[in-house]
């Protein structure tokens, strides 16, 4: 359930890395059924790249992104999740890896792939933390650069997951969304108003995004404490 009106509640700071922690819990099963229902949503077009952002933040698009990875990893695909919020990152955090070198070291030439690739401790999952926050993310993100990484990369890896800012709050994951095969949006449930996600929905059509669907995050259930939801 949306809300329509409800500014001011918080997204929590906690990132429970649930489909590697406890791979059998209910949750972990529907990060996979947001697997599957990604492998399904692109028939003719098998998805090696995806986008995962959010309409603001507080939305649980990190989250969602990280236990993604592992799932997809858990399938036996060699996956790598770039930290492509390049103005306020999370994924290192969540890995509890460093941050000293990453994506927009590369971008600019300072490191090497195989310099700014931590192996996780989860089997066949990498990672590719931020590195130093830039003062142009956008023009990093819109390089040509950019897009050279990713063929490079989708020679490497089966699938290569992009967490991004979230879409009204710069253009960064619009950018992105152009060059990637699919894009998925995260809502909170009575957090994030409709039409916040209406508007972000509408501002990834211009840049041509193949929007996959929503994943609903944070919604009550009975006999629980919450659960994750993935519709079209």
């Amino acid at each position: 359930m949306l809300s329509r009106k409800n500014p001011s509640r918080p997204g929590t700071k906690m990132r429970h890395l649930i489909a590697k922690l406890n791979p059998k819990s209910p949750i972990s099963e529907q990060y996979r059924t947001i697997r599957t229902n990604i492998d399904f949503a692109s028939v003719d077009k098998e998805i090696r790249t995806l986008l995962v952002t959010s309409s603001g933040p507080g939305e649980g698009k990190s989250m969602t992104a990280a236990n993604l990875a592992v799932v997809y990893a858990q399938q036996g695909k060699k996956v790598l999740l770039i930290d492509a919020d390049l103005r306020k990152p999370t994924v290192h955090y969540t890995f509890r890896i460093d941050n000293l070198r990453g994506l927009s070291n590369l971008l600019v030439g300072e490191n090497s792939l195989e310099q700014v690739v931590q192996q996780s401790d989860v089997d066949y999952l990498d990672v590719m933390s931020c590195g130093p926050i830039p003062p142009n993310p956008s023009e990093l993100l819109a390089s040509k650069k950019m897009e050279q990484l990713l063929e490079t990369l989708k020679a490497t890896y089966d699938i290569v997951i992009f967490d991004t800012p979230p879409v009204l709050a710069v253009t960064d994951a619009q950018i992105l969304a152009n060059i990637v095969d699919g894009s998925i949006l995260v809502v909170r449930s009575k957090h994030t108003e409709i039409e916040g996600a209406q508007k972000a929905v509408e501002s990834l059509k211009p840049a041509r995004a193949k929007l996959l669907g929503t994943v609903l995050n944070g919604r009550e259930k009975k006999q629980s404490n919450y659960y994750y939801y993935y519709g079209a």
